[in-house]
């Protein structure tokens, strides 16, 4: 194929993971942000609250390696548009709030969502920063209306589409 890196991006529950986990399958090289230390807690001392966010220096070094195959990464953290220019493609995953909330809750891979103040949060993000994040985009898939063999495929195609 080539040497392209994508971004897949959505709010939790929209299946980032799911998505992930076949394109992995697939063979490609695939990393999930949120393990292996490429997010981090951050305090953030004017909001006197913890974010998650990427460690600026080790994603800088994954994403500067040489490759000859594609990359794709999944996470949706706030520091993320700071590397969009290392991205081919930012790919948005998106559904509505309510199939997050049912996904989050019978999702067995991450344990995220299952208490009240998770799922408050989960709206609120949702409410704050859905339409954002599908705008910085370049690719939006609505998981609600297409189903994930069918995302995949769009992904595969985009993929082979692209030229570095």
């Amino acid at each position: 194929m080539n040497d392209s890196i994508l971004l897949i991006t959505g709010m939790s529950g929209t299946g980032k993971s799911t998505v992930l986990e076949k394109l992995s399958l697939m063979g490609f090289q695939t990393i999930d942000t949120d393990y292996f230390n490429y997010s981090i807690s951050v305090y953030q001392k004017e909001r006197d609250e913890y974010e998650w966010l990427w460690d600026e220096d080790k994603i800088e070094r994954l994403l500067k390696n040489t490759r000859k195959t594609p990359l794709i990464i999944s996470g949706t953290v706030s520091n993320q548009g700071k590397f969009y220019g290392y991205f081919n493609e930012v790919i948005c995953l998106t559904t509505s709030l309510e199939t997050i909330l049912y996904r989050v809750s019978k999702r067995t891979n991450n344990p995220y969502g299952k208490i009240e103040r998770e799922r408050a949060e989960i709206t609120a993000n949702y409410h704050q920063f859905n339409e954002i994040i599908k705008r910085s985009a370049s690719m939006v898939i609505d998981t609600d209306l297409m189903n994930v063999e069918d995302s995949v495929d769009s992904i595969v195609r985009k993929l082979k589409s692209n030229k570095k």
